[in-house]
């Protein structure tokens, strides 16, 4: 599969409205991004590169004063699990409900003083979810609270971390998908030395796979940019069973009220929504 790579840079810098870059970028196809001292670096499919829908988002861009400038190149072909084997990312810590839930990668382990109701080990192969976004931070905080025996599906699942994270929480099993084959490998390998791989089942393709899903779900996550949810959300809705919990993210607070309607919609009524910075978490819940 081969991605270009789109350096971004913003003018003045915030890291603010590089985050926000990121989530409107998505819209035209972005799938992973890497943070610059001067913004950020962007990877997309070169058949799912919208370029048009890229320049409209940032005509668009609400941030006023700041001037974005990208280039594009063919992204190099390299082992991008041993580049993760050598950066890494510090331990995260998310804390909800009395629980506490630490994610790290191989290299950099938890202090030993450093105590957690449940230990989650990512190995990043250019996935998106090691925690250390905000979204997925959110996400694990809302599944925190929400220990039960569910079914899961785990939509774009990245990494695999949001599905690892509801089976050790006590989901009877998970299944998880990615357009991205790169994640789909990552969440199998991620799942193995996290020891849920015989609960964890991961599938290639997007949204569209879910019609021929024939198991019914208690508990659907998704963290994905607001437009392909309000896209995905109805089908995510087919497969849900009466009363079961839908936990979004991906978008920014500006998104809520339009995914709302959309849920409302469709049956769902809101629980909660979570904050942090410009980006937003939603917890809903399909009527009985």
């Amino acid at each position: 599969m081969k991605y270009y790579e789109v350096t971004f840079t913003l003018s003045p810098y915030s890291a603010d409205a590089a985050d926000i870059l990121a989530a409107v970028a998505s819209e035209a196809g972005f799938e992973t991004f890497e943070e610059t001292p001067t913004g950020t670096i962007g990877y997309v499919q070169q058949q799912l590169f919208d370029q048009q829908a890229l320049d409209c988002a940032i005509a668009d861009f609400p941030f006023p004063g700041i001037v974005i400038t990208y280039t594009v190149a063919e992204a190099e072909d390299r082992d991008w699990n041993e580049q993760w084997e050598q950066e890494g990312f510090e331990p995260i810590t998310v804390s909800a409900a009395d629980s506490t839930l630490v994610i790290h990668d191989g290299r950099h382990l938890p202090d030993d003083a450093q105590t957690a109701d449940i230990s989650i080990e990512i190995d990043a192969h250019l996935a998106f979810g090691t925690g250390t976004h905000e979204t997925t931070r959110m996400i694990c905080a809302t599944l925190l609270a929400q220990h039960s025996s569910f079914n899961v599906l785990d939509c774009g699942c990245g990494t695999g971390i949001l599905g690892i994270c509801a089976l050790k929480l006590g989901a009877t099993s998970c299944v998880a998908y990615d357009i991205d084959e790169w994640s789909v490998d990552n969440t199998r390998h991620n799942a193995v030395i996290n020891g849920v791989d015989d609960r964890l089942q991961v599938l290639h393709g997007d949204a569209t796979l879910l019609d021929t899903v024939t198991d019914r779900f208690g508990l659907v996550m998704a963290n994905i940019n607001r437009n392909i949810l309000l896209q995905d959300m109805e089908r995510f809705v087919r497969v849900m069973l009466p009363g079961a919990i839908l936990i979004l993210s991906g978008f920014y607070r500006a998104d809520c009220p339009m995914l709302e309607e959309r849920a409302h919609s469709l049956g769902l009524t809101l629980q909660q929504t979570r904050y942090d910075g410009d980006w937003a978490c939603m917890m809903l819940k399909l009527k009985n």
